[in-house]
């Protein structure tokens, strides 16, 4: 069995972040509502992500989540082509997010940061 990575990244609205940072914790995004369940990636699922989700959106954020904090709450799923993913089951502590980067995504969904 292959050991998981111990850091994960998030794709954030900057607004929402702003909130959260506020609150102390992340409750998600409105697709992560939907499904009940924060969803993260690898860094090898990262490009996919972004480039499926969130093509020509701007104001954005990555997050780098420190996952050897989140004990229970961190799951990893099959998801796209049965690859394990990250989720959290509950709201997402700001303390566990080690760095936050600005950046765009092109109409080709390619990462343009800041």
């Amino acid at each position: 069995m292959t050991a998981h990575p111990d850091e994960a990244f998030k794709v954030v609205d900057a607004a929402e972040w702003a909130e959260a940072e506020a609150a102390g914790a992340y409750g998600g995004s409105a697709v992560d509502l939907a499904d009940g369940y924060i969803h993260l990636s690898a860094e090898d699922q990262l490009a996919g992500t972004v480039s499926k989700h969130y093509a020509g959106r701007e104001n954005l954020l990555l997050l780098t989540v420190d996952l050897t904090v989140l004990g229970q709450i961190l799951v990893w799923e099959p998801s796209r082509g049965g690859a394990l993913f990250p989720h959290i089951y509950g709201p997402l502590p700001v303390a566990a997010v080690t760095a936050k980067a600005a950046f765009s995504v092109d109409a080709d969904g390619g990462m343009v940061f800041a």
